[in-house]
């Protein structure tokens, strides 16, 4: 077993720009297919900042869980939504906003860039959310082949219905 030798660094990330759309609600956790959302990107990047990904179908948004509380202790595994019919996971085994850093990741399909602003569905995020980055999806970071316990589909079978 490898063991970690020193202190861990912490870091400051600054958001890159804002998610606008008409979620507000950070309870209300299924239903995230139809939503349209809107990422104004920061003008520190200038109107050309999102120039060519237009030519890609989806992005994947890295995004802070700023609305949740921090929940500290995460050595339990504890069954996702706090659903018993759903087994007990370590915290890194799920991908919900209770999590050490609270950051997010969705694969969106771009619907359009306009300056600094793109417009994403299916974003699982509520209006005023932080953006921290943006990255095209392409093909050659996919895998050819994913795998999950049944338990996910079951999970997330509402999840991203419109």
């Amino acid at each position: 077993m490898r063991t970690w030798k020193g202190t861990m660094r912490s870091f400051e990330i600054t958001p890159i720009g804002t998610v606008q759309n008409e979620r507000t609600d950070v309870q209300h956790t299924d239903n995230w297919g139809a939503v349209r959302s809107t990422i104004l990107v920061d003008e520190r990047f200038g109107d050309a900042c999102l120039q060519g990904l237009d030519g890609f179908s989806h992005v994947e948004v890295l995004f802070v869980f700023d609305q949740f509380p921090d929940h500290g202790d995460y050595r339990e595994p504890k069954p996702n939504r706090g659903r018993p019919d759903l087994p007990p996971v370590g915290v890194f085994a799920g991908r919900g906003p209770r999590r050490p850093n609270r950051i997010g990741v969705t694969c969106c399909a771009i619907e359009s860039v306009h300056g600094r602003e793109l417009t994403v569905v299916g974003l699982d995020a509520v209006s005023g959310t932080p953006v921290i980055d943006l990255k095209p999806v392409m093909v050659e970071f996919l895998p050819e082949h994913v795998t999950q316990p049944e338990w996910v589909s079951r999970l997330m079978s509402e999840y991203f219905r419109p």
